[in-house]
């Protein structure tokens, strides 16, 4: 049966947060349907879901986001519902937030996607304010129409498994109608101030730094690959010509890309630069 709305929280090894999150759900609400998607955990992600009541779990073996997002939402046995929540399984979802969305798209027609707002950490006003100036999208929070999706079903769309940032390509091709570059229209994005979230704070520790590296080496490697999903945007025909990976891609761009000069990013773009010939 088809519900009204339908939560999706994608989750890999979040034991420590994915009670939080669920708590901070409508879960038991009828009229919602809550998803809980783990993809490749190794940890209690997926038992801890299940002890919530009105929460269905998907787990599935081989972990990736971008992968997982594919299969619940594009696969077969897709999530049908006629407006699409996503969250992290790591964040906290503000009160009221959930409705928020629902009626913001609903506000909207033309809209494709709702994005939620930061409400917590260092830089939150910066990005709020980004986000707010360029009708952005945060993964940690963003909702999507059922028209839009069943659109992406329609045209045989779907996100490269290996991609870095699904929430920055599913804004772009929001803004475009799922079409190429010369379709963009940000008030197809709209940002709902009623709508926040809130990240765990980071502490100071080996595990948190070590963490914060390997995010470091993704930013890198995602900044890499919008410089291809930009031409494909752009130049090659939309969506629709997205590759099943983007390491497909990467023989031909790699002999063009060095590291940044910014020392902030070099060492980072190194180890992205070498991840990716590893990867063809």
């Amino acid at each position: 049966m088809t519900k009204d709305l339908a939560i999706v929280v994608l989750a890999h090894n979040e034991e420590r947060r994915i009670g939080i999150c669920l708590a901070s759900l409508p879960t038991t609400d009828p009229a919602v349907a809550v998803h809980v998607v783990v993809n490749g955990s190794t940890d209690r992600t997926a038992e801890i879901a299940r002890s919530f009541a009105g929460v269905t779990v998907h787990e599935y073996k081989q972990g990736g986001k971008s992968r997982s997002w594919n299969r619940i939402m594009l696969g077969e046995g897709a999530v049908e519902a006629g407006t699409y929540i996503f969250v992290d399984g790591d964040a906290e979802v503000c009160p009221g937030s959930v409705s928020a969305l629902a009626e913001c798209l609903a506000a909207n027609p033309r809209a494709n996607a709702a994005s939620g707002f930061p409400r917590n950490g260092r830089k939150a006003e910066h990005y709020a304010e980004a986000l707010a100036r360029e009708h952005g999208l945060f993964g940690d929070l963003y909702a999507l129409s059922g028209r839009f999706v069943a659109l992406l079903r329609e045209r045989g769309i779907r996100l490269p498994e290996d991609l870095i940032g699904d929430d920055g390509l599913l804004c772009a091709m929001a803004k475009t109608d799922a079409r190429d570059e010369s379709h963009w229209d940000d008030s197809r994005v709209v940002p709902c101030k009623g709508a926040g979230f809130l990240c765990e704070p980071t502490a100071l520790s080996p595990a948190s730094l070590h963490g914060q590296y390997k995010r470091m080496v993704n930013y890198s490697l995602r900044h890499f690959q919008n410089r291809i999903i930009t031409r494909i945007m752009r130049e090659e025909g939309g969506p629709e010509a997205l590759p099943p990976r983007l390491a497909d891609r990467y023989a031909e761009w790699l002999p063009r890309w060095q590291p940044r000069r910014d020392p902030v990013w070099w060492w980072f773009d190194r180890q992205a630069i070498k991840r990716m010939r590893g990867a063809i």
